[in-house]
């Protein structure tokens, strides 16, 4: 596997090499102070090029990058819509194991590019006409401060998704039930999760992208509690996935709702846990829920 020190080497030197790539710079985990260091981090290296034409029409360009094992150009999928305007990626699994994540972005973005994201490095700017940023900082990525309105928001979502898996499960449709768990009813637990390690730390951490470093600001009881949220394929244990995160939720929506005196909503939960409960009870061959 390539060194740190020969991947930056070679990113520069295919830079300086090259008259369209007039900056270079840098920005994700590998700038970012408080992130763990692994050798699974990605390069994310951003070129802002004089044009973007000729490295679009010679896809082989990248070759000099190394041997990969796969490449995705998002901007290219018809799966997947691009959404980056005029900016350009090649994302990169190289066979030492070293992957790239590379942005093309016209130089005439440099302003706009400089102030996107606080975790952003410059590496060259061959022009010596780039904007001052300051040095790299996480901040934009610590947990914020809940209103109340979003606190009441995440806890209706919640509670009201809740009674979605209990009907596919009860419809023996688990695939519908472990979407609505996983995907809606999740976030709502993970965000509420956050709130409270951001009381907790005054709201100066990043729990990383999908909540990647919960774990080292959770007690090791809670953090069992929420991997008890995660079921395997069967019905019993997506039933009690479904019961261990309204546990989990509810005592860390109190400890939320407390902290910042806003109100939970007792009655939805109490009267939702109900029907959750009686869902599951309910026989199979029922023409009527209650």
């Amino acid at each position: 596997m390539r060194t740190k020190q020969e991947m930056m080497d070679l990113v520069l030197n295919v830079a300086k090499k090259d008259e369209r790539i007039r900056a270079v710079a840098m920005n994700g985990s590998r700038t970012n102070p408080n992130a763990p260091v692994d050798p699974f981090q990605d390069y994310d290296i951003v070129y802002l090029v004089s044009e973007m034409d000729s490295f679009i029409q010679d896809p082989q360009w990248v070759d000099v990058f190394g041997d990969r094992i796969i490449m995705q150009t998002p901007e290219n999928m018809d799966l997947f819509p691009a959404s980056l305007g005029g900016r350009f990626t090649y994302l990169m699994l190289f066979t030492d194991g070293n992957r790239i994540d590379l942005m093309l972005v016209p130089i005439e973005e440099k302003e706009i590019y400089c102030q996107e994201d606080k975790l952003t490095v410059i590496l060259l700017d061959k022009d010596q006409n780039l904007p001052e940023i300051a040095s790299p900082s996480d901040e934009k990525y610590w947990v914020q401060r809940p209103s109340a309105a979003f606190f009441a928001d995440c806890c209706n979502e919640f509670w009201w998704v809740s009674t979605y898996v209990a009907k596919g499960l009860w419809r023996n449709e688990i695939l519908y039930a472990q979407h609505h768990l996983q995907n809606i009813m999740r976030p709502m637990l993970i965000k509420m999760l956050e709130w409270q390690v951001g009381i907790q730390t005054d709201f100066s951490v990043s729990t990383g992208k999908n909540g990647k470093y919960l774990q080292q600001y959770m007690t090791e009881q809670n953090w069992n509690e929420l991997l008890s949220t995660y079921p395997d394929g069967s019905y019993e244990n997506v039933w009690k996935a479904l019961f261990d995160m309204c546990l989990l939720f509810r005592s860390c929506a109190l400890f939320v709702a407390k902290h910042f005196e806003f109100e939970y909503p007792h009655q939805d939960d109490e009267r939702v846990t109900a029907y959750l409960k009686h869902v599951h009870a309910l026989p199979a061959d029922a023409v009527e829920i209650f």
